[in-house]
């Protein structure tokens, strides 16, 4: 049996949701989604990473970092799901407009990309898998990609576009590339709530309902 590596851009499948105003799919099991995205007759799956960016507090976006936090704890109760958390970076910039002497706040996502590129290749070496699962349309993953594939002529790396996500030098650079659709997310729902192994219950955050 194969063995499969899931690695999940978190951000990225986060926004690919938003902009088909698909909220009502945050709350997504990643393992499960995995297993719906893998082959049974033939594959294994072994284990799914899924990379993101703490949000800060915003005043633009009330309960953002609460909802984050809900659903990373119901994540964490998946025994195959590791979370692996960069951060954003609040920067200052000028008002584009000459009149104005206000300055912009500016949240930017920092080092994602790298670790999944890092994790990407450090696995192929050791290796973790035969297949990776790659759930991202970023373009900069494209070069380690290529790697994987001229370093470790044995191992394929899939990429799974999230939905309005699309790269042609992702498409090029992979084995092979497949789109998210709307059935494997609604396939691939937590139960609301969320029961850790401890018997916590994790609520569904009440704006994805």
């Amino acid at each position: 049996m194969e063995r499969v590596t899931v690695y999940v851009d978190g951000l990225n499948l986060y926004y690919g949701l938003k902009s088909a105003d698909w909220q009502r799919f945050y709350w997504l099991d990643l393992q499960r989604l995995s297993e719906n995205l893998i082959r049974p007759s033939y594959q294994r799956l072994h284990s799914v990473r899924y990379f993101t960016a703490k949000f800060l507090p915003k005043d633009d976006a009330p309960g953002q970092v609460y909802r984050q936090g809900a659903y990373l704890q119901a994540l964490s109760s998946l025994p195959k799901v590791s979370i692996e958390c960069a951060f954003h970076h609040k920067t200052k910039i000028p008002c584009p407009n000459p009149n104005c002497e206000t300055k912009i706040i500016r949240y930017e996502e920092k080092m994602t990309d790298v670790n999944i590129a890092v994790a990407l290749l450090a696995d192929a070496y050791d290796d973790r898998y035969d297949t990776a699962i790659l759930i991202s349309a970023d373009s900069d993953l494209t070069r380690p990609i290529s790697a994987v594939r001229q370093k470790f002529a044995n191992k394929r790396v899939l990429v799974a576009f999230p939905p309005n996500r699309k790269s042609r030098l992702i498409k090029e650079a992979a084995n092979e590339t497949i789109d998210i659709g709307k059935d494997k997310l609604r396939d691939s729902q937590f139960p609301n709530p969320v029961t850790k192994p401890d018997g916590y219950l994790i609520p569904k955050p009440a704006i994805w309902i």
